[in-house]
């Protein structure tokens, strides 16, 4: 049912997809979906704006409107069939599936032989905090590199790239960003190298999400 209450609104000028507020919001009705911040169901929202002062943006309001009822119940449901993280106690750690060191783009030498003949894994230094079984899942057999295409030099990144490129014999490339626009970028500085480096690997890209879950 519909009733005039109060409820979050989200300026999408404004919003530049971080994701802060996500965590905030204890009935999970904030999502990222198409590098926004959106309410995922009216019924979700309690309208209370716990999720107001984790924006740098201020693109998060609460408005007076015509919304449907908050349900609480529904919420309860809604985040029971949210994905169950798994827990890990001390006698089932599993052993790490790193093969290599350095694994920092900024570090890693483009002759390293560890490049040789590999499936290559570039990573959003994020991910791995996200996801929490990123080892198993993807660095499995995998030479990696890691770095963020917001705070360090993407044309560095572009260079040192085409050049593992056209070094080794790459087999095959796997982008794994997370959902926040500033990754994004990650995948475009890859597609810029592969072409400087006039090599034909398949490429494919995983994207993460704000609470670790595999988008895609």
């Amino acid at each position: 049912m519909k009733v005039v209450r109060k409820i979050v609104k989200i300026d999408e000028e404004k919003c530049n997809g971080c994701g802060l507020c996500i965590p905030s919001c204890r009935e999970g009705v904030l999502q990222i979906i198409d590098g926004k911040a959106r309410l995922v169901s009216e019924t979700y929202c309690d309208g209370l704006g716990a999720c107001l002062g984790e924006c740098p943006q201020g693109a998060i309001t609460i408005e007076e409107r015509v919304a449907e009822e908050f349900n609480e119940k529904a919420v309860e449901k809604h985040l029971e069939g949210k994905e169950k993280k798994p827990t890990i106690s001390a006698d089932t750690l599993v052993s790490s599936a790193l093969t290599h060191w350095p694994i920092q783009l900024r570090l890693v030498n483009p002759k390293a032989p560890y490049f040789r003949d590999a499936d290559i894994l570039i990573v959003a230094d994020c991910v791995p905090f996200a996801y929490s079984n990123f080892h198993q899942d993807f660095l499995e057999g995998k030479s990696i590199v890691v770095g963020c295409p917001k705070f360090d030099d993407a044309k560095f990144y572009e260079e040192k790239l085409a050049e593992i490129f056209r070094q080794s014999k790459i087999k095959s490339i796997a982008v794994v960003n997370m959902e926040v626009p500033c990754c994004n970028g990650l995948l475009y500085i890859v597609k810029k190298a592969l072409e400087r480096s006039e090599k034909d690997i398949p490429l494919e890209q995983v994207i993460i999400g704000i609470r670790g879950e595999r988008k895609q």
